[in-house]
């Protein structure tokens, strides 16, 4: 993931709500996340555009309306972040995605897929 695209830990918070809830308006982002976060709507937009202009959202008209939606799956943006932390902490290979196996946000399959893109990121750099 490139350093432009890497999510802070605010837009981590709006992807959580389009990782529970799926594509979202803007008044939909707010209604959730607005209390947790104290952002007025206008904040919320501005976050918005933001993580669209980074690649991180999407987003198209429905019945008149801007509906936004994550560009990456979320395993490939929390591998992402499993994988900065491994170098931060320089851990040799992969570190272990069924730590988050009481995750409200992961399911199994989620955790083999964030198994399975740990492994192959660990051996992107492998020549042989």
């Amino acid at each position: 993931m490139p350093e432009s695209t890497v999510p802070t830990d605010a837009e981590l918070d709006v992807l959580k709500a389009f990782w529970r809830d799926g594509p979202l308006s803007a008044r939909e982002v707010q209604a959730g996340i607005a209390d947790s976060l104290g952002w007025s709507s206008s904040t919320t937009r501005t976050v918005l555009e933001r993580m669209r202009a980074k690649g991180l959202l999407s987003r198209r008209p429905v019945h008149g309306m801007a509906v936004y939606a994550p560009v990456q799956p979320k395993v490939a943006v929390i591998g992402g972040l499993m994988r900065r932390l491994g170098a931060l902490l320089e851990v040799d290979g992969p570190l272990p995605a069924a730590a988050f196996s009481g995750s409200q946000l992961l399911n199994e399959a989620d955790i083999a897929a964030l198994e399975e893109t740990l492994a192959a990121g660990s051996t992107e750099g492998e020549d042989g």
